[in-house]
Formats: structure tokens, sequence, C-alpha cells
């Protein structure tokens, strides 16, 4: 997933095809401009859908482990994954950016700033992602970069990830731009319901006479009854022909509300199915307490896992040697007491926990009989108790 190209790498040429920009079509939805990756969180289902994903995938456990099977073993983290950046802001920050980067626009960029000895990298700062642009040469079918728009001479020193890849392109595709139609129409009915009254959308009544009236005369009739209508709460006397009909709105209707609606479950299911439940989004079904355990596992397997897939196979690329990196999904799972404890005295009846694991989890400190798996250790507990 990670690309690092050395300039002896060779590919087939040929002319790659340009990419849509999300702010092309900024004119068909009231003036709502997509261009910049920021400007779609406007939009609260996005928000909350990209929030939490980047959320969950930046604060899970990460481990490090080398060999497999009994030569298994834990070991330090390096510093490329304790700080990625090297500013101090640590792996949660940066890869909350990284995920951040991949959602809105379907690429992450960053340079290169340090390696190890081997030419591992141990420092990535991250670019914006509207920054940057990428493209392959048409003679050679290598990379190249321009970031802000100057050229970088070395492409080996850009770090690029992407997600929704197609075939014959560098860079993946941008769900911002790929929906915008979607997103710009739930903004554009938030704008527009804001601005209802604020703005003047609509004249809030009408003051209508049986005669004709020029303009100064219109003009003169609105200034006097605007007039009575500042700063007292006194009754407007209106004259002779003149009669006020103020104009009702029903709130739905000035706010959009359906509208809104159905954007908003729209625009979370883009990143994923199950997201419009699990955000509060009405999609037509019902949320009850018997199946609320049954959409975290839906989030978890088929809507978080794949990144969580993505995200691991970035770290281990960037770990050195034949070390490996694995998130910890257990640590998703947030259950009730009674039931974690179950789950726990059924791995120690079986024997592929002991007892120090467990206390591990449960933020206690460990015991000196708690590393071997006895039955002692082992309290038998019936699981459907």
């Amino acid at each position: 997933m990670s690309l690092f190209f050395p300039n002896r790498e060779k590919r087939a040429v040929f002319t790659e095809p340009p990419i849509p920009r999300p702010g092309s079509t900024a004119s068909t939805f009231a003036s709502v401009n997509l261009a910049a990756a920021e400007s779609s969180l406007q939009k609260v289902a996005i928000w909350a859908a990209v929030n939490l994903i980047a959320s969950l995938t930046a604060t899970l456990p990460v481990d490090v482990y080398e060999g497999t099977g009994a030569a298994q073993r834990e070991v330090p983290a390096p510093r490329v994954l304790l700080d990625p950046a090297g500013d101090g802001y640590g792996r949660i920050d940066w890869t909350y950016q990284y995920m951040l980067s991949l959602l809105l626009r379907g690429n992450s960029n960053g340079k290169v700033a340090g390696r190890d000895r081997l030419g591992n990298p141990t420092q990535i700062v991250l670019y914006h992602p509207d920054q940057v642009q990428g493209w392959r040469d048409e003679k050679t079918g290598l990379p190249q970069w321009r970031v802000a728009g100057q050229t970088v001479d070395d492409a080996s020193d850009m770090w690029h990830q992407r997600v929704y890849s197609v075939p014959g392109r560098l860079m993946g595709l941008s769900p911002v731009a790929f929906h915008a139609q979607t997103i710009g129409l739930g903004i554009s009915a938030l704008r527009f319901g804001s601005q209802w009254f604020a703005d003047g959308a609509h004249p809030t009544g009408l003051l209508v006479n049986e005669n004709a009236l020029d303009a100064k005369q219109a003009r003169t009739a609105k200034d006097r009854f605007m007039a009575a209508l500042r700063g007292t709460r006194e009754p407007v006397v209106l004259g002779q022909g003149w009669k006020y009909q103020q104009i009702q709105v029903a709130p739905e209707e000035s706010q959009f509300l359906e509208t809104q609606k159905y954007t908003s479950a729209d625009c979370a299911r883009i990143y994923g199915p199950g997201l419009p439940e699990i955000l509060g989004y009405d999609t037509g079904g019902s949320m009850t307490y018997a199946n609320v355990e049954q959409r975290s596992l839906d989030l978890l397997t088929y809507t978080l896992d794949p990144w969580l897939v993505r995200v691991e196979n970035m770290w281990t690329e960037l770990l050195p040697g034949e070390q490996y990196a694995r998130i910890n999904r257990g640590a998703l799972a947030r259950t009730d007491l009674l039931t974690r404890y179950r789950a726990h005295a059924l791995a120690l009846q079986n024997r592929w926990k002991v007892v120090n694991e467990v206390r591990e989890i449960e933020d206690m400190r460990p015991v000196a009989w708690g590393d071997t798996p006895t039955e002692a250790a082992a309290p038998k507990v019936r699981i459907d108790d």
C-alpha cells in the first residue's frame, strides 16, 4: 500500500486521464464550494461519520510483534510508531490526520523527513491533501509529484497511501468529489433553512391596499408601518382600505427537515453500511436495546475493520526488519461488567488466558501465581448463569 519509487523502477508508458475536482460543479449546489477538503465537514453527517472512523482507528491500541506461532513475541514499538511526524503530538494525532485525508480525499501524502541506517522511514510529515498533485510521466510512466505548486525533485521522498483506487490512476478517488451532489444538497438545505428568516428568504407578511399605489406611496406606507412596529408593543392602526396578512410557514418546511434527513442518512452511508443507524439517522428501521450490540459488531465488521487492516499494513511497512503491527480490536468491544467477567471466566477455564492477562485488561496489578494456567487459577463458572 505504501508507494516508494526508486529511480530504477520502470513502468508502462500511458497517459493518465484528469481526475474530476470537487469544486468543479459548485455552481449547481447553491454555490456550495467543496474544493477544500474541510468544506464537506459542514454537513454534520459527514463530520460524524469521518470523526467516528478516524477517532476509533487512531485511538485503538497498536501492538508490535516478531515471529509467528510459538516464536511470536511482543517487542517495543519503534520511534516511527510512537511519534510518526516527530513533532511531539504522537501517534494518535498523526493517525487521525492520516485517516482524515483518506476519508475525505482518498489519498494521504507526506514527506519522508528521516530514515534509519537501513533506509526505513523514521519520520513522515503529512501534507494537506489539497496541496498534493500526482500523475505519471507520459514517457517513463513514473510518478511525478507537485506540492503547493512546487515540483518534487526526488519522488522517493514522497510517501503516498491511497484508497478507492482505480486501474490506470495514480491517485485514489475522492469520496467528496464523487458524492458532491448529495453533500452539496445537504449543505444547501441547511443554509437555506438558516437564511429563511435571517436574510429575508421570504416576506414575513403582506400589507395590502385595495387601491392602486405608486412606488412613492408604497414606500411611505411601508416605512410608517415598520416604524409603528419597532420599539413599541402598541397596536397598529391601519387606515381605510388597508389589510395586513401574516405569512405562516411550518417549521419543518422552513428548515427543509425532510431533505436534511434524507441527505444526512445518505452522507453517512458513503462511509459504510450501518453508519446511519449507528449515528442515529432515520432510515426506516428502529434501534432497540436488543440490537445495539449487533449494531456495534456490524460497525466493526463491515465499516471499521477494512480501515483497521489498511492501517495495520501501513504500520507494518514502516516497521524495521520482520516486525509487524496488530491493532487490538478487543478494546472496541466494550461490554457490561457481568458479560466481561463471564468472558474472562471462559478464557481462564479453557486455558487460553492466564490470570495476569485478565488482570492487565482490568488495569489490575499482576499476582505471583497468575502466570500459570492451573485449575486453581481457573474457577468453574457457568456461562449461562
